[in-house]
């Protein structure tokens, strides 16, 4: 099968590309350094089936960065039989070298101009016919985004991979060296065919900058627009949520609670409050993920991440960070494991490990839905948007005095250099596709990690069948005991000492824990949570949850990525230390002040 690898700088809307040719649903985000895998999938192009290749984003193939490096040993070891280049059309006077040095490497090649549409709102007129008589190779404008030019180049990718003859992996070694006169030769390309205004014309993107990177109201807007999320994210998914819960439980007793009757009582027990209490306390939560996710999207693909890492670059550089740490904590919202892989973009290994530190603490998706039924179980529709928010400032807060911590330990004198795109409004498709990702991605853990463990959790809370359900004589109540003396001062019990363990799997799995540790699911799960635990307790177990281990997904990331036991171990440790000192603090002083 012939082999067709898509190369691009960051940002310039390569896995928007690849998404709209492919069907696939390639993360794409507005902000460099998002893709740092290699997304492959087959598609029919011309008269042949290929596969097509999603490369990370890189500056050049020089292989400095470790995205650099997977790019260029993909070329060294691989037959790449068309490489289709993306290029930013507004900044194509920059990018052009990028496209230059891949036509050096003699690589049958297509160049793809994407954001078309921009470069016209912009004044830039390109002509592609001259470009493509001095580069060489057939040069094509597109709009990936909105799918304007994608036929045409379709079929300028068809026509080349049909005569295309590719370079071996030797020729292509040999020739990684030639890159001396790149700059020369693009400058003498976009003065040829190229016609850029001396001046841009003014752009709405101006004066949106003028306030939301003011240095003073900045970040405090950025916080404020965070929180107006949670604040939609609540009001809109309660009732959502409940209805659903509603479904579940005339579902159960109209269908399920029938057909199971017939069964062993503790057979029964297993499959109902088991297996289907554990799944629908977790799909009750889809709403609140989807809209969360809905939300964040515009945010993301709109530019203004990029703007936020540059905004807190000042503060980050006093932690030993960047502002593309700032950026790897924010994609560590979704994720902590893209956003650990995400710092392969920088250089210098000392910045990435002290990065990979901090990521950790981020309040990814998981701990938000663990945080999302806690806060609507305990806590006021009022109040839940302001708990969820304080949580976030928590995480900010821990992330800074790790890096306090351990930036000595890290030092790094790499530069700053981060491209500031232009708003853009993103599609509905972008963003359909964004959630569905997300809410696809927690179904499929929800299969994997989350069943599982709730099958686990009844087991332990069942074992042995001579003891009551949930009692100190199950396998459950004496793990419990045996943590009760570590984490009782800080107003975590028995039953959440057994939710914090199997947590360490995935968070996830503690959603359905609450369902099986109490016997209860919906609504009853949430009034009786409600009556046993106060919000100083419940407050308490979110912090130590927010911070004390990410999932067991991202302890072998960081591993991966290190490459290193001890950097994993060090994680670890720190997270718990950390999570015990700031939930015992939280914890003792409000009862202290009598709450």
């Amino acid at each position: 099968m012939k082999r067709v690898a898509l190369i691009g700088m960051p940002n310039t809307g390569k896995s928007t590309f690849f998404n709209r040719v492919t069907g696939a649903s390639a993360r794409v985000g507005n902000w460099p350094g998002i893709t740092v895998d290699l997304l492959t999938a087959k598609i029919l192009l011309g008269g042949d089936m290929v596969e097509l290749v999603d490369l990370p984003g890189i500056y050049d193939v020089h292989g400095f960065s470790d995205d650099e490096r997977v790019v260029r040993q993909l070329l060294e070891t691989a037959p790449i039989d068309l490489v289709a280049i993306v290029l930013n059309a507004v900044q194509v006077d920059r990018q052009l070298a990028l496209a230059i040095e891949v036509a050096r490497l003699g690589l049958p090649s297509v160049l793809l101009l994407n954001m078309a549409d921009e470069a016209k709102q912009f004044g830039i007129r390109i002509d592609t016919a001259k470009m493509a008589e001095l580069l060489g190779m057939p040069v094509t404008l597109v709009s990936a985004k909105y799918g304007h030019g994608q036929p045409e180049a379709m079929a300028a990718m068809a026509r080349a991979l049909a005569t295309s003859v590719p370079a071996s992996t030797d020729a292509i070694r040999s020739r990684l060296a030639e890159v001396d006169r790149i700059e020369n030769d693009a400058a003498s390309v976009i003065g040829a065919a190229v016609d850029i205004p001396e001046r841009l014309p003014a752009h709405v993107s101006d004066r949106i900058d003028a306030v939301l990177l003011h240095p003073w109201l900045g970040i405090p807007i950025f916080f404020l627009l965070m929180f107006l999320v949670f604040q939609g994210v609540f009001h809109l998914g309660e009732p959502m949520q409940q209805g659903l819960n509603r479904v579940f439980e005339w579902f159960k007793g109209a269908a399920l609670v029938p057909l199971f009757a017939g069964l062993p009582v503790l057979l029964s027990g297993f499959l109902l409050d088991g297996v289907y209490g554990g799944l629908v306390t977790v799909a009750a939560f889809v709403p609140l993920i989807v809209l969360f996710f809905l939300f964040m999207a515009v945010v993301e693909d709109s530019g203004y991440l990029s703007r936020a890492a540059f905004l807190t670059d000042a503060l980050m550089s006093r932690l030993g960070l960047d502002g593309r740490g700032f950026v790897m904590m924010l994609l560590g919202f979704g994720c902590n494991v893209p956003a650990a892989m995400g710092t392969r973009i920088m250089r210098s290994r000392p910045l990435r490990l002290l990065t990979m530190l901090v990521i950790p603490v981020s309040l990814c998706s998981a701990r938000l839905q663990v945080f999302m039924f806690l806060a609507g179980a305990i806590f006021t529709v009022q109040q839940a948007p302001w708990v969820i928010f304080s949580l976030y400032l928590a995480s900010f807060g821990a992330a800074i005095l790790t890096a306090l911590v351990f930036r000595r330990s890290y030092r790094s004198d790499e530069p700053f250099v981060i491209e500031l795109p232009p708003y853009r409004l993103p599609t509905a498709r972008q963003i359909g596709l964004r959630a569905w990702q997300e809410v696809r991605h927690f179904l499929h853990r929800a299969t994997k990690f989350i069943v599982i463990g709730v099958v686990l959790i009844w087991l332990l809370t069942h074992l042995p069948s001579s003891v009551p359900p949930g009692s100190a004589g199950t396998l459950a109540g004496m793990l419990g005991h045996a943590f009760e003396p570590l984490l009782s001062p800080l107003g975590i019990d028995q039953q959440l000492t057994l939710a914090l363990i199997f947590g360490f799997i995935a968070k996830e799995v503690m959603i359905g824990a609450f369902a099986v540790i109490f016997g209860l699911e919906g609504q009853a799960l949430a009034t009786h949570l409600h009556a046993s635990f106060d919000w100083v307790q419940a407050y308490s177990f979110m912090l130590f949850t927010l911070i004390y281990t990410p999932c067991l997904s991202t302890i072998a990331t960081l591993r991966a990525e290190s490459n290193s036991n001890r950097f994993a171990l060090v994680s670890l440790a720190w997270g718990l230390a950390l999570a015990w000192g700031v939930s015992l603090a939280f914890y003792q002083t409000m009862r202290h002040f009598g709450y």
